[in-house]
């Protein structure tokens, strides 16, 4: 019988045991702080009617999802967390307390040429606040501060959150009579970190744009409004009085910012950036992007804002959010690649091998359950092999400590207890043993999976 060849499918991602227990341990981290936010788990299917997905989609939507049949039912897999919450939102109107906020962490499907740090599988992390009529503006500021604490608490120290209000952007191209050339001047301007200001200039200048020189100037003179938080809103406050929309952004954007100290955000890790678009046919008013201050070159970690409604291709109903996602495989990638990864992080999958010495394997397995009643995670290694083999076993796991329990430990209800780590060796009470054991783990708890040397 002629074997298969096992391979991994480009843009799906398969990881080693220890890389998979910083992956979860990082994903674990995530859902604590979205929840100490009062946010409430939910899971969506991974298939949807097609229908359903592609309610607002079609284009270039259509053309990325995975989209199979089934019987008469037209199927796709989903491509985001926020089209499935919409849904969700519509079908379950009635049974939800508004304001709704929900986080989610799960897979994603986009049948895109797969690039590196680019994939077709890859988990979301998403976080959104759902109004019904209306949602205050206090929930665009708390957004950052999720942020911040959801990255310092992965461990990251250098990243910037960047924050701007379509509204602003819109008011001022009003300003100048642009508002029919607004959508292509925010794509354009939206290029100027990788192109350059010469080349953004020339093509606002070009036929399929058609500005001036004098109206290209003075847009790259207002997104190049630069200082501390409050030196960009004065400057701001020049422009007002011209365009009511312009003002109501203002006001949004004054708002956010007075409140991020109070949320706990400081200013080296939050600032006002006019050159901010995001999804131009979505957002409406808050937009956010998260950079990597090292490695601006990654582009966004984290991005997302407010819209005005969700759900209005499922249902009449008016419910404005605003909300974030997290491209958490990508993310992942991305950090290992950069080496930010913490490889001192205790990534076996038991902080303690029990290696019996006696055919008798009672007492190994009674306390085995001592030591998981006291959150231990414990393994039993019963394979008649030689003792280094059973060491090198140890090894390979990475586990940080080994038992040997024979007849002389017990006799006495002691544990011969080694620290494969400093490859100290003693011989203490069961009792002492478990107790140093939990004291350890509680530090390695501690440890953070991303290792961020940057002040």
């Amino acid at each position: 019988m002629a074997k298969v060849q096992p391979r991994t499918l480009s843009g799906f991602m398969e990881l080693l045991p220890a890389r998979q227990i910083q992956f979860d341990r990082m994903t674990s981290i995530i859902r604590e702080s979205f929840s100490l936010y009062a946010f409430t788990p939910l899971d969506t299917p991974i298939i949807e009617a097609s229908e359903v997905l592609l309610a607002k989609g079609g284009g270039e939507t259509e053309k990325q999802i995975y989209r199979f049949s089934k019987g008469d039912s037209d199927l796709s897999l989903r491509f985001d967390l926020t089209v499935p919450l919409a849904k969700y939102v519509a079908l379950n109107y009635a049974k939800l307390a508004f304001p709704f906020r929900r986080f989610q962490v799960g897979k994603v499907y986009r049948g895109e040429r797969a690039q590196r740090g680019r994939f077709r599988e890859f988990y979301q992390a998403d976080i959104d606040v759902i109004g019904d009529g209306q949602l205050d503006i206090s929930n665009d500021a708390e957004i950052p501060a999720i942020i911040y604490r959801t990255f310092t608490s992965l461990g990251l120290k250098r990243f910037q959150i960047r924050v701007n209000n379509r509204k602003i952007l819109n008011g001022f191209y009003s300003m100048l009579g642009l508002t029919a050339q607004s959508g292509a001047i925010m794509r354009t301007v939206d290029k100027l970190e990788k192109i350059g200001e010469k080349s953004v200039r020339e093509l606002l200048t070009a036929p399929d744009i058609g500005l001036s020189n004098d109206q290209a100037a003075e847009i790259l003179r207002f997104i190049d409004i630069k200082g501390c938080n409050a030196d960009i809103l004065a400057a701001l406050e020049g422009y007002r009085g011209r365009d009511p929309k312009f003002d109501e952004g203002l006001d949004e954007l004054a708002a956010v910012a007075r409140n991020l100290a109070a949320f706990g955000v400081p200013e080296t890790h939050f600032v006002l950036d006019l050159t901010i678009a995001r999804g131009l046919d979505y957002y409406t008013g808050t937009v956010y992007e998260t950079t990597m201050l090292d490695h601006p070159e990654i582009g966004s970690i984290c991005s997302g804002g407010r819209f005005d409604n969700l759900a209005e291709y499922y249902t009449d109903k008016q419910l404005p959010g605003v909300g974030i996602s997290i491209g958490l495989t990508r993310l992942f990638f991305v950090l290992e690649d950069q080496g930010y990864l913490n490889d001192a992080l205790n990534t076996a999958p038991a902080d303690v091998l029990i290696l019996p010495m006696t055919d008798d394997m009672g007492p190994a397995i009674t306390l085995s359950t001592q030591l998981r009643s006291a959150g231990v995670r414990t393994q039993i290694y019963g394979e008649q092999k030689k003792f280094k083999q059973k060491m090198n076993y140890a090894d390979k796991l990475g586990v940080p400590y080994v038992i040997f329990l024979g007849d002389d430990e017990i006799k006495q209800d002691k544990v011969s207890l080694k620290n494969m780590r400093s490859g100290e060796q003693g011989l203490l009470p069961t009792g002492e043993a478990v107790e140093k054991i939990v004291a350890a783990m509680g530090a390695d708890d501690a440890a953070t999976p991303i290792l961020d040397k940057g002040e």
